[in-house]
C-alpha cells in the first residue's frame, strides 16, 4: 500500500481550506469549495487524478466547484447521509457514524458531527505516522463551528467530545474547513469553557 501525502490550498474570498490525500496516482479531494482550475492544479502538481471527492457538508462555500470537479473528474463524490439531500450533487457514497471512507486501500473511520448542519462528515487518516482529522466547520482553533441554538450547540458539543476527543491522541491534527490548523491537545483544556460559553 503506498504512503499518503497531504496537500493543502485555501481558496475564495471565505479562506476554504481544500485538502488532498494523494496516494499513488490516485486523489481525495476534501471540499470542491471554489475554484476548480485551482483546485485541479493542486491535483496535478501532487502527480495525481482526483478519483474521489469528499464532501464535509452542505453549506455553499464548501460546494462552489463540486459540480465542476466531479464533471472534470469523474470522481466518487462521498458526504453525509444527513447532509446529502442540500448538496449540489448527490454523493454516491453516503456515509453514516461509523462508517469508512475507502480510498487507495486505505479505510478512513467517519464520524458524523451535528450541529453545524444536520450532519457534517469527518474523517480520520495517518499520515506520516501522525493522526489527522478533517472536520469541516464542526471544529476550529478555539471552539466548536457556528450553531443556531442552544440544541444545536449541545450536539455539535457532545458529538466532538465524544468522537473526536475521547477517541484520539492529544497530537492528532485538527484541519478544519477554514483558518490554521490545531491539535486536540493545544484545544482539549478548553473543553469546560466551551460548554460553559455556550459557543
Amino acid at each position: 500500500m503506498n504512503a499518503l501525502t497531504l496537500h493543502s490550498v485555501s481558496v475564495s474570498e471565505m479562506d476554504n481550506n481544500c485538502y488532498l490525500l494523494a496516494c499513488g496516482e490516485q486523489g481525495l479531494l476534501v471540499d470542491a469549495a471554489a475554484e476548480p482550475a485551482t483546485l485541479l492544479a493542486m491535483a496535478e502538481s501532487a502527480g495525481v487524478r482526483i478519483t474521489d471527492v469528499l464532501t464535509t457538508h452542505r453549506h455553499a462555500d464548501h460546494v462552489g466547484a463540486l459540480p465542476e470537479i466531479l464533471e472534470a473528474t469523474g470522481a466518487t463524490h462521498w458526504g453525509s447521509f444527513l447532509d446529502a439531500p442540500a448538496l449540489p450533487v448527490p454523493p454516491e457514497r453516503e456515509l453514516n457514524d461509523g462508517d469508512t471512507l475507502d480510498f487507495a486501500g486505505h479505510s478512513f473511520p467517519v464520524h458524523i458531527l451535528r450541529g453545524h448542519t444536520p450532519g457534517g462528515a469527518a474523517f480520520a487518516a495517518e499520515i506520516d505516522g501522525t493522526m489527522n482529522l478533517f472536520v469541516g466547520d464542526s471544529l476550529f482553533p478555539g471552539g466548536v463551528g457556528g450553531t443556531n441554538g442552544e440544541g444545536d450547540f449541545v450536539r455539535l458539543f457532545t458529538d466532538v467530545k465524544e468522537k473526536l476527543f475521547d477517541q484520539y491522541p492529544d497530537e492528532a491534527i485538527v484541519r478544519p474547513g477554514h483558518g490554521k490548523p490545531t491539535t486536540l491537545g493545544e484545544e482539549r483544556p478548553h473543553l469546560e469553557e466551551w460548554w460553559n460559553r455556550r459557543w
